[in-house]
């Protein structure tokens, strides 16, 4: 049950998390700067998050050791929220988010390099079929040139999240009930971005109607939910498996940006979400692919129970 819970928790982190641009784009074309956006974003899931925990009378007690975790854990997660809004004016905002969805090739290779995970020919397949799929997403061969900056800014932000993701998997917070620590990084969050604001030259008031209300929005759903969730996953499938069911992310990203905003839907778009889905998906499939290839039973199928348990070995 744990581990279809787990599955359950990476796709909903990946479906909430794709919506960021249907709340913030209206916000952004009302005027407000994003260092305040994301002020307002973590401050109002921060106080969610702390209410969750007072009525539920969960502890808030910390170690120095776990609260020095949290703080760089929370500046890796600043950095990921700063540089996919930085990005969203260089790159429509489906192209963005699905740029970001290169964090699972990253999460593949940090595990690799620091943590043992030995990547297969399965793995470097994937790595390149990336790669071309963010090509084509930042219109290689279009008529408009190719928005270097804005993929630049977004690897950055897939880059972060990766290393978020690995490190509460791996640090001493690991075992973090998943309340607790979600609201210390959106504290940890809440300042940096209100010392950012200031600095950009000053916090800007809340906007009236429909403004509050996808602030509300941005908090609860691709923030307290998206991370909630995501954190739950983590614990129980795992830092590849969980990234790579961010899948759904660059979908609803992608179909927000094409039904919602109207943005254009190329067929290099088509081809480049083909090839980023493709890769990420083949890294979470990559030691099983190989274990299957090496065993003489590769994609065998049987009648009753489906796929091959030594294909998936994931129970």
């Amino acid at each position: 049950m744990h581990y279809w819970k787990g599955i359950f928790c990476g796709i909903l982190t990946s479906s909430t998390f794709g919506m960021i641009p249907l709340f913030t784009l209206p916000i952004i074309a009302g005027g407000m700067r994003f260092p305040s956006i994301l002020f307002y974003r973590f401050f109002l899931a921060a106080v969610l998050l702390g209410g969750i925990l007072f009525l539920a009378r969960k502890s808030f007690t910390v170690t120095p050791k776990e609260l020095f975790t949290l703080a760089w854990l929370s500046v890796l997660y600043t950095g990921s929220a700063l540089f996919l809004f930085w990005g969203y004016n260089y790159l429509p905002s489906g192209a963005a988010t699905t740029i970001i969805f290169l964090y699972p090739v990253f999460v593949a290779v940090i595990m690799a390099l620091f943590f043992g995970e030995k990547p297969s020919f399965f793995t470097y397949t994937a790595i390149v079929m990336a790669l071309a799929g963010v090509a084509l997403l930042s219109g290689v061969g279009s008529s408009e040139g190719v928005q270097v900056k804005g993929v630049l800014i977004e690897r950055m932000s897939a880059l972060s999240y990766g290393l978020y993701i690995v490190g509460v998997n791996q640090s001493c917070v690991k075992h973090m009930g998943a309340l607790k620590l979600t609201f210390y990084i959106f504290l940890f969050d809440t300042v940096t971005f209100l010392l950012f604001a200031v600095w950009q030259g000053g916090l800007q008031p809340v906007p009236g109607g429909s403004g509050q209300l996808n602030l509300l929005l941005l908090a609860l759903v691709p923030t307290v939910l998206s991370n909630l969730s995501l954190v739950y996953a983590i614990k129980n499938i795992g830092s590849t498996f969980s990234s790579v069911l961010g899948a759904f992310e660059p979908l609803t990203a992608m179909l927000i940006g094409v039904l919602v905003f109207h943005e254009p839907f190329t067929q290099g778009l088509a081809w480049g979400l083909v090839l980023v889905i493709g890769a990420v998906s083949l890294i979470i499939l990559a030691p099983a692919l190989n274990k299957g290839w090496r065993r003489g039973k590769f994609f065998y199928i049987t009648r009753l129970r489906g796929v091959h348990r030594n294909l998936f070995p994931y129970d």
